[in-house]
């Protein structure tokens, strides 16, 4: 349920640039009352407004700031999740139809295994030492883009491998590593139903969205009596806060 303070943030996201001159960001806390609008503008991406949407946002907001809103917030705020739900299901149909080409000639590329649930597997390296299992914790380094090339996550960039229990990780991720030796590395292609789902992870991954990584399986950890650490994107192979991108965390599962 949105609660009143993520309601006006998300309000805030979708301002529209002003006519008037950008005020100036000189000083720290200048900059950080700007990175206010800008966590806004991530909250508001969900609902895909168009730009006529922005102005009534935009309106909402001064009249909420005003103290004089023209309706019940309270009344609204199912509504607004629905919205929210609506709105994405419209853009993962039209995701998912883009990059069904994407995927198709992935399938087609030398080297490519598909299995049924849809991943597409190139194994680049063989690797020398065991496989893992779904319960077994996996340390690797990856690198995660969008089907144009866009990087969302990557362990390589930040230069520190990601440790996770594999089986605590998007389909996708579970699936491809079991595939795989230690030593080994592969590329991996992920569409939505094993990867995100129609939920995506905004703002770096759009409802519908393939993924593909590739991933270097450094070693399998031995269990600790604390659990394994969190690993690719606890939050979602590139999402905030997640471990590769926040897991690769089920989406939709």
């Amino acid at each position: 349920m949105f609660t009143r303070t993520t309601i006006a943030l998300a309000l805030m996201l979708g301002l529209a640039v002003p006519a008037y001159s950008q005020p100036k960001m000189d000083t720290d806390e200048q900059k950080t009352i700007y990175s206010i609008g800008v966590a806004l503008a991530q909250s508001l991406q969900p609902y895909y407004l168009t730009p006529d949407e922005v102005k009534l946002v935009q309106q909402g907001l001064v009249d909420g700031l005003a103290n004089k809103p023209q309706v019940e917030l309270k009344d609204y705020r199912v509504k607004l999740q629905q919205l929210a739900q609506e709105r994405a299901k419209v853009a993962a149909d039209a995701e998912k139809k883009e990059a069904q080409g994407f995927l198709d000639k992935s399938a087609k590329e030398k080297g490519a295994q598909k299995s049924e649930t849809g991943l597409i597997f190139f194994e680049l390296d063989p690797g020398k030492g065991d496989k893992p299992k779904a319960t077994d914790t996996v340390k690797v380094h990856y690198h995660g883009t969008l089907r144009d090339g866009t990087v969302f996550d990557s362990s390589k960039e930040r230069g520190t491998p990601a440790t996770f229990p594999l089986n605590r990780v998007i389909p996708c991720w579970t699936e491809a590593v079991q595939k795989m030796k230690v030593g080994g590395k592969a590329k991996i292609v992920c569409p939505s139903s094993i990867a995100y789902g129609d939920r995506g992870a905004p703002p770096k991954i759009k409802p519908g969205a393939p993924l593909v990584f590739e991933v270097e399986l450094l070693s399998i950890e031995a269990p600790t009596a604390g659990g394994p650490p969190g690993g690719p994107h606890g939050a979602a192979p590139g999402g905030a806060g997640a471990a590769p991108g926040a897991a690769p965390k089920a989406a939709g599962h």
